[in-house]
C-alpha cells in the first residue's frame, strides 16, 4: 500500500491543476493561484515521500511530470493569456469574466495566445528532464514550479503590491512578451541550479539551501507577493556563484 502513497499525492497536483486550470480560465486568479501553490506543494511532498518510504520507480517520475505539465505548464500559460489580454483591454480584474467577446467565442486579438508559449516550453523541459540523468541533485535550466510561481505572482503584486508604475509594467504588453520569451528560455537553457533536496538537516551540507529559505522568507514577510520574481533571480544568482567558485 505504501508503495502508492507518492503516486496518490502526484495525483493531488493533478488535481490542483485542473482546478487552477478552471479559475484560470474564468479569470479568477486569485483562486488559480491559491491551487497551483498547493499543487506545487504536493509536487515537493510526492518526491519526499517517495525517498521516505524507498518507493520511487519510473511511473513515479513520469506521472509527475505529467502533473507538472497541467499545473506548472498550462496554468501559468492561461496566467499569461489573461495578463495579455488585460493589456490589449486596457484594464485588470482579479475576479472579472474572461476576457472573450459576448459571444463567448471573439477573443480580443491573437495576441493573449502566445502565452502559451510557457506551456510548450514547460513541456518540452519536462521531457527533456525524463530522459536526462544527470538532474538529480541540481538542476538544468528553471525548474517548470518555480517558473510556475513566477509567473503567477504577476496578478497577485497587482491585486496587493500594486502601484500605477508597477501597474503598468507589469499590463505593458511588451514586457508580457519579453518575459514570456525569457521563461521559455529559461526553463530549457543551460544553467544549473541546486535543488532543494536536503539528504540531511545539516548546516554545513546544505548552507546554501538555508541561506537561500531564510532569505527567501525575510523577503516575503516584508515584499509579500512581490518578493517572487527577486526570490527567483536570487535562486539563480546563488546558483551561478555556487557553479563558478565552488564547482
Amino acid at each position: 500500500m505504501q508503495k502508492h502513497l507518492p503516486n496518490f499525492i502526484t495525483l493531488l497536483n493533478v488535481f490542483c491543476g485542473c482546478v487552477a486550470t478552471v479559475f484560470a480560465v474564468l479569470n479568477r486568479l486569485e483562486m488559480a493561484a491559491l491551487f497551483v501553490a498547493l499543487g506545487i506543494f504536493f509536487d515537493f511532498f510526492d518526491g519526499l515521500a517517495a525517498r521516505l518510504l524507498n518507493v520511487k520507480s519510473d511511473l513515479g517520475l513520469q506521472l509527475d511530470s505529467l502533473a507538472d505539465v497541467i499545473t506548472s505548464g498550462l496554468v501559468p500559460g492561461v496566467f499569461m493569456f489573461q495578463l495579455l489580454a488585460m493589456s490589449q483591454s486596457g484594464g485588470w480584474n482579479m475576479n472579472g469574466a474572461p476576457f472573450f467577446g459576448e459571444s463567448g467565442v471573439d477573443v480580443i486579438s491573437f495576441l493573449p495566445f502566445f502565452g502559451f508559449v510557457i506551456t510548450m516550453a514547460s513541456a518540452y523541459r519536462l521531457a527533456n528532464f525524463n530522459l536526462d540523468e544527470n538532474q538529480v541533485s541540481s538542476f538544468i535550466g528553471l525548474p517548470t514550479p518555480a517558473n510556475a510561481l513566477l509567473i503567477i505572482s504577476l496578478p497577485l503584486i497587482l491585486f496587493y503590491n500594486g502601484s500605477d508604475t508597477v501597474n503598468s509594467i507589469i499590463l505593458n504588453p511588451w514586457f508580457l512578451v519579453l518575459l514570456t520569451l525569457l521563461s521559455a528560455y529559461l526553463l530549457n537553457c543551460n544553467i544549473t541550479l541546486f535543488a532543494l533536496k536536503f539528504k540531511n538537516w545539516s548546516f554545513k551540507d546544505n548552507a546554501l539551501r538555508y541561506i537561500f529559505l531564510i532569505i527567501s522568507l525575510v523577503m516575503i514577510i516584508t515584499m509579500k507577493f512581490l518578493a517572487i520574481p527577486f526570490i527567483i533571480l536570487f535562486y539563480i544568482l546563488s546558483s551561478l556563484v555556487q557553479e563558478k567558485f565552488y564547482g
